[in-house]
């Protein structure tokens, strides 16, 4: 199994949502998270008062998946949170060694499904 958190803008939760869903994907959990990389930040005006802003809001998506489906995933994520332009986000993979649906006990993909 492996688990992606990919770090999106918030007005592309939407449209990634769905996207996933087209392909099967149907177990997500998202946070409200912030953050900065090569933006560093922006300025803003509040009052005539100009300050900066050194963290963006982001949506940080996390989902498990089997790892035969990784690369259409990663691919779907990719191609539904692309704008084109800087802070578009990251995806981070990592393995999962186990997982258990805790009302029924079920372990493994069986858990996922």
């Amino acid at each position: 199994m492996k688990k992606i958190e990919a770090i999106i803008k918030p007005f592309k939760l939407d449209e990634v949502k769905e996207a996933l869903i087209e392909i099967g994907i149907t177990g997500i959990t998202i946070e409200e998270v912030q953050g900065f990389g090569r933006q560093k930040g922006h300025t803003e005006l509040y009052r005539g008062a100009e300050y900066q802003v050194d963290f963006i809001p982001k949506i940080k998506v996390t989902l498990v998946i089997p790892k035969e489906k990784l690369d259409e995933t990663v691919k779907t994520i990719i191609n539904s949170a692309r704008t084109g332009k800087i802070g578009d986000g990251k995806i981070f993979v990592s393995s999962i060694e186990e997982s258990y649906r805790i009302r029924t006990g079920e372990k493994g993909i069986e858990s996922l499904i």
